[in-house]
């Protein structure tokens, strides 16, 4: 990986900071992304001093659009080449909440960010090529299906759905991805880091971070063993022709049924470049 360019996002924390520090470590020229620009900065000179990688860390909220093409902007005047895009930053929410857009957070953040960043990055990753796009999904993809017609929580919300609807729009845009990049040498996977003892999910009050404790401390593993399979897809010989599949402790396993309805896949790309403008300015 020595001199290789990766992007990860959410990486000021939990698999994410984990899969920076140990691809670091393989020589990876890092691009951390986070919310915070004191994290972040911090987190980035935090990998430097353990890893001695070259670190260069972005600001954005990937809950607002326009942090996304101010991010992609920023990226390409520094990078001339993305060989490897980790799309990992997410949140599950307990109530309702809207983004600056206008957006369902849950559905903003955890798929149209991943969706638009990827967009925006292609052409330099199509020009890295071999180069490998990562989705962090979840088992929670298996909690339901895809409700079109409740698709941003429009009608009803329950945190669980929202949030495993999210993780099923993961696979089914990195299904439909992997369809469209076909012979660009470019692959894309998903994967389930597993149950990760991090502060997932501690975002929504005292009683939902008893039960994220409890519920972690029971079933979880470190964060360093959940971000093994990020690491993997990212650097690993043995994947790097592998595309469109799903991952669970490095190896390839089926995903829930409806996330390879490839007309509900093709459904969601189309609502997805009209909410984020990208069927005007870029097509795969």
């Amino acid at each position: 990986m020595k001199g290789k360019v990766i992007l990860i996002t959410g990486a000021t924390n939990g698999i994410g900071l984990e899969a920076a520090r140990a691809l670091g470590r393989s020589g990876a020229r890092l691009v951390i992304v986070g919310r915070s620009a004191d994290k972040t900065n911090a987190t980035a000179d935090l990998i430097r001093r353990d890893t001695g990688a070259d670190v260069t860390p972005l600001i954005a909220d990937l809950s607002q659009q326009a942090d996304i093409r101010a991010l992609a902007a920023d990226f390409k005047t520094r990078f001339d080449r993305l060989d490897v895009l980790i799309n990992n930053a997410g949140a599950y929410f307990n109530s309702k909440q809207m983004t600056a857009d206008g957006f369902e957070m849950t559905f903003a953040l955890n798929h149209l960010s991943y969706f638009l960043l990827t967009h925006l990055l292609l052409d330099v990753i199509k020009d890295s090529a071999p180069a490998r796009i990562i989705n962090v999904s979840s088992n929670a993809h298996k909690f339901g299906g895809i409700d079109f017609d409740n698709l941003q929580a429009e009608k009803r919300f329950g945190g669980m759905i929202a949030y495993g609807q999210s993780k099923l729009e993961n696979i089914l845009f990195t299904y439909e991805l992997a369809r469209r990049l076909e012979g660009t040498g470019v692959t894309v996977n998903a994967l389930h880091p597993g149950v990760v003892r991090t502060g997932f999910g501690k975002n929504n009050g005292a009683l939902m971070t008893v039960a994220m404790n409890i519920f972690q401390g029971i079933t979880g593993i470190s964060a360093e063993q959940g971000a093994d399979t990020i690491v993997y897809l990212a650097s690993s010989p043995e994947v790097a022709d592998v595309s469109g599949k799903y991952f669970y402790k490095r190896r390839a396993i089926k995903s829930s049924a409806v996330s390879y309805d490839t007309d509900a896949a093709a459904r969601l790309w189309a609502i997805s470049e009209a909410l984020t403008g990208i069927n005007q300015t870029v097509k795969v």
